[in-house]
């Protein structure tokens, strides 16, 4: 049923719109050229007849695939993001297709490789598709894999009535990338019981938790005078904001020196000059209580600096950005059953995984509604070494329809 073919031609048109998110834009979105991917999207759902698609004022693009189960049963919501990271260059992307995948590293146009030792899962790939980069820029497959995999589910529903099914919600994003994924979806208009992000790595993982985050800012406050005359006046906000990240922990509580379970204080960015400088850090955890304690501990690195510094002052700023999905699921176990439920229907193996990081499925899971994240055959993300797997791609579209089966059998 699924058109491989077809799914390939959607994920390389995707790949070649440049969609950077841009972190220093005051817009939503970021940039214009999210806005045109989502017109492109819009333009093949309607063509897809998918019923109420349309793309409102924030470029968020929305449709709904009727149920054909007969109604009662709840309504799943897909969401992938149409950004992509601006850590790497994402403009003028040259797809690359491998046909039956031989082994062994791969060598990029630009001379870049993709070697197997600092990525294993390409032995596992052995006859795949796999589509890389030039080398030069990044795939976007992250998340255009997800875009695209959620487009040719939805194109064959429609082309299958006869799959079982409730309400399918369709939504893409924007700028989930710079952390501004869910800021205008309006849940009320959504309307679903449950939602998967596609957006996840390799295939067969089920992303039930994510760090729990807060970003912190350290301010110093000192005194700007000229160096002429500074002796017993200047007191130095840079010198203290250089001491400040050099009395942080180095060999512990830093993602340096950490993984798995482990959280982490991450000094990232230091700017300003003599009179004012400032320290932006952020605070991650799988436990959230740790971020209390990881922000008592900024106060205490800044207070002993300006202890050493007279006439120096600070101020230390936290942010709530999101929190563990684990602790929203709870409240619908079977968001994460029914899931593997389906992996194990079509007798694939399947990993409950944590995540070093958040995912749009953070927020709208605290928000109320609870969101997996599923893999969407991506890998090396954010590099120009990305590539994407079209074989794994395909069984996330036959994962997703047997999970929409699963869930037309419950009952709101």
């Amino acid at each position: 049923m699924i058109r491989r073919d077809r799914l390939l031609e959607r994920f390389l048109r995707y790949v070649q719109i440049g969609t950077a998110a841009d972190p220093h834009s005051q817009t939503y979105p970021s940039t214009a050229s999210q806005a045109a991917l989502g017109k492109i999207l819009l333009a093949e759902l309607q063509e897809m007849s998918v019923d109420d698609a349309h793309q409102d004022e924030n470029a968020l693009v929305w449709g709904t695939v009727p149920a054909t189960d007969g109604g009662g049963s709840p309504a799943v919501a897909l969401v992938a993001h149409m950004d992509t990271s601006p850590e790497a260059p994402g403009d003028n992307v040259r797809p690359q297709v491998i046909d039956a995948y031989a082994g062994g590293d791969i060598t990029l146009p630009s001379g870049e490789m993709i070697r197997v030792d600092s990525c294993p899962a390409l032995k596992q790939l052995i006859g795949s598709t796999l589509i890389t980069t030039d080398g030069t820029t990044l795939l976007g497959g992250d998340d255009k894999a997800g875009v695209a995999i959620i487009m040719e589910l939805a194109h064959t529903l429609i082309e299958n009535p006869h799959l079982m099914h409730g309400p399918v919600r369709i939504l893409m994003t924007c700028d989930e990338e710079i952390g501004h994924g869910t800021d205008k979806i309006d849940l009320d208009k959504l309307d679903a019981t449950v939602a998967y992000t596609v957006d996840g790595g390799g295939a067969g993982d089920i992303d039930v938790e994510t760090f729990s985050a807060n970003a912190a800012t350290v301010r110093f406050i000192g005194d700007n005078i000229h160096p002429a005359i500074a002796k017993g006046r200047m007191i130095n906000a840079v010198r203290a904001a250089a001491d400040f990240v050099a009395a942080l922990p180095r060999d512990t509580d830093t993602p340096e020196t950490t993984d798995g379970r482990d959280g982490f204080i991450h000094p990232h960015t230091i700017s300003g000059g003599v009179g004012q400088a400032r320290v932006d850090l952020i605070l991650r955890s799988f436990e959230t209580d740790d971020l209390d304690r990881y922000a008592a501990q900024l106060e205490q690195v800044a207070q002993s600096v300006a202890d050493k510094t007279p006439g120096l002052k600070f101020e230390v700023s936290i942010r709530r950005q999101y929190r563990n999905l684990r602790d929203g699921l709870q409240s619908l176990p079977q968001a994460v059953d029914l899931a593997q439920q389906a992996f194990q229907n079509l007798g694939r193996p399947c990993s409950l995984e944590i995540v070093r990081g958040g995912t749009d499925g953070s927020q709208l899971t605290e928000r109320g509604l609870p969101t997996p994240n599923l893999s969407s055959g991506q890998h090396n993300i954010h590099s120009v070494r990305e590539f994407a797997c079209l074989d794994q791609m395909v069984q996330a579209v036959e994962h997703l329809i047997e999970t929409l089966r699963l869930w037309s059998e419950q009952r709101c």
